[in-house]
């Protein structure tokens, strides 16, 4: 027969540091105002080690009226390295104020669908892509108790939720005016198969586009082969945009194999100015995107939501990313 341990209590705690409960609460949840001295904290905090304690999550939620989860549900494009160096620095940020960022869920739900199965975690704050967004979603997570709903990735203000704007069209744009300035007149602009960031290189093409109109459209995977296939094309553009840095070193390199220079027969330019952007050689030209607000700013905002010290509504715009050209060799 299996033998159950039983997982020690905030009350055995209190017993082997010689304290009381509420101490033990006051220590453990870093209450503010609690004035416990220094040498109880130590001991409370040696006997909590000692015995592997752990504060239960549903208890903090009944005695302080939420989770302190903010979810993060899970996007059906792969995490780049911007984006996860973000994810790490809000990780931090909201640590500090005492929430929990977690990423969970099905990556192809969207609407009440997705809603109800964020709901069942009871988090404080959903972050999520807005066009995951319905109204029936907004209001069923209102009314399981979510304090704030933070659209991500939205191009422009959403009349559901506040947001941070990425507008991957202005990024399109940016690159085309850079390209055109160069004396290019046959422009395209790579958009990826990858579901998931499919719909975010339409969005910088048809940035392309408002610039040179009429720009190329180019469907391309990930793939050495599909890029040689383009390189080979006796008709190419001669100024490409590439979705980003990615994607434009796979396309040089397809070019130079080719016998084709970069940038005197064909220009390319990349996004997100990676460190590796300035690494490669020849060296590339991206669009880089500052925000308007740290991740620390963002999240106080988000913190003040939550406590309902900040209105922000459908319409309000948190944060915005504003795009700028880091000119290198490839152009």
């Amino acid at each position: 027969m299996t033998s159950h341990v039983k997982p020690p209590t905030s009350v055995d705690v209190a017993r082997a540091a010689g304290v009381s409960q509420a101490t033990v609460s006051y220590v453990l949840n870093d209450s503010p105002g609690a004035r416990v001295g220094d040498e109880t904290r130590e001991r409370v905090k040696e006997a909590a080690a000692r015995l592997g304690y752990v504060p239960h999550a549903s208890a903090r939620a009944l005695r302080t009226g939420h989770s302190g989860l903010v979810l993060l549900p899970l996007s059906l494009a792969r995490t780049g390295r911007l984006a996860q160096d973000l994810l790490d620095e809000m990780g931090d940020e909201l640590r500090e104020r005492g929430y929990t960022l977690i990423q969970y869920g099905e990556r192809r739900l969207k609407g009440a669908a997705a809603a109800r199965s964020w709901a069942e975690l009871r988090p404080v704050a959903v972050l999520v892509e807005v066009d995951r967004l319905s109204k029936a979603a907004v209001d069923l997570l209102k009314a399981s108790g979510v304090k704030a709903v933070i659209g991500f990735g939205a191009e422009r203000p959403s009349p559901l939720v506040p947001v941070s704007l990425y507008d991957q069209e202005a990024i399109g744009a940016c690159a085309a005016e850079h390209l055109v300035s160069r004396g290019r007149t046959r422009l395209a602009a790579v958009v990826p198969r990858e579901q998931g960031i499919d719909k975010m290189g339409a969005g910088r093409w048809r940035g392309v586009c408002r610039v040179a109109p009429g720009a190329e459209r180019i469907e391309l995977t990930f793939s050495e082969d599909e890029a040689a296939r383009f390189a080979a094309r006796s008709d190419l553009p001669d100024g490409v945009f590439a979705y980003n840095d990615e994607y434009a070193m796979l396309v040089v390199s397809a070019l130079r194999d080719a016998g084709v220079r970069v940038p005197e027969d064909v220009a390319v330019v990349g996004a997100d100015d990676l460190v590796i952007a300035g690494l490669m050689r020849p060296r590339l030209t991206s669009v880089h995107v500052d925000p308007t607000t740290t991740p620390g700013e963002l999240i106080t905002m988000i913190d003040e939501i939550i406590r309902g010290e900040r209105a922000a509504g459908p319409w309000a715009v948190l944060s915005r990313y504003e795009p700028r050209l880091v000119v290198r060799e490839t152009t």
